[in-house]
């Protein structure tokens, strides 16, 4: 289950705090952009960078022990030098991305994600028909304001016949055939955890309560919703 579904299912875990542990107080447009289309249950799914780790950990899961050839980057502020194999190391600014070109099993990326869950996963790989490609590269760092017009939900791509993950992405309409939708994010305190008095750990921890805003065009028809979330 995607990190927006799981707020609209008051399911908000570990991994949805990550998603909004960047964002300070403020109004954050076109984020979690999605478009998808259904052809006869198969589903093309592309999605803007924030989807990327979950994207991995779906198609990790199917693949299990078996392998498959993975090709793309992890990307990191930290050193994971000696943690992860890979086959070329770069470095900009501080943020190294590890080049990814080897055959992996699920159960190995799994292992990754869950010991780097602040590392970005930017990795394409198939399992069986399903098809993921990631843009192999650090996704922008978004900023508050208007949001910008050409944002798009070009940075994941998903090929599959899964209508369990397509239904998780387009939650109005399991019968859709053409989706595009966006989200506004609407953060309105931060929530201190009690009792810590390390400044880090507090950073760390604190949470973002607001609301998210949810704007789907599926088939030509208009669908606005909003949630309130603490995460």
């Amino acid at each position: 289950m995607n990190f927006i579904k799981k707020v609209f299912d008051d399911k908000v875990d570990e991994e949805v705090h990550l998603q909004f542990q960047k964002f300070s107080k403020g109004e954050f447009r076109d984020r979690a952009l999605i478009e998808a289309k259904n052809s006869n249950g198969k589903y093309t799914i592309k999605t803007s960078a924030e989807f990327a780790n979950e994207l991995v950990k779906m198609m990790a899961e199917k693949l299990g022990d078996e392998k498959t050839k993975v090709t793309g980057a992890i990307v990191s502020t930290s050193d994971l030098t000696g943690k992860i194999e890979f086959k070329d190391k770069k470095q900009f600014q501080g943020v190294k991305r590890y080049i990814i070109d080897r055959e992996m099993s699920g159960k190995e990326i799994l292992d990754l994600l869950d010991e780097f869950p602040k590392t970005f996963f930017a990795l394409s790989f198939s399992v069986g028909e399903d098809k993921l490609k990631i843009k192999p590269k650090a996704p922008k760092s978004g900023k508050p304001g208007k949001g910008d017009k050409e944002a798009k939900a070009d940075f994941c791509s998903l090929k599959t016949k899964d209508k369990q993950i397509a239904d998780s992405f387009i939650f109005e309409n399991p019968n859709f055939k053409l989706a595009k939708i966006n989200h506004t994010y609407f953060i309105d305190s931060m929530v201190m955890p009690e009792g810590e008095k390390d400044f880090a750990k507090i950073r760390e921890m604190a949470k973002r309560k607001g609301k998210i805003v949810r704007k789907a065009v599926i088939d030509e028809n208009v669908v606005n919703s909003e949630k309130e979330f603490e995460a």
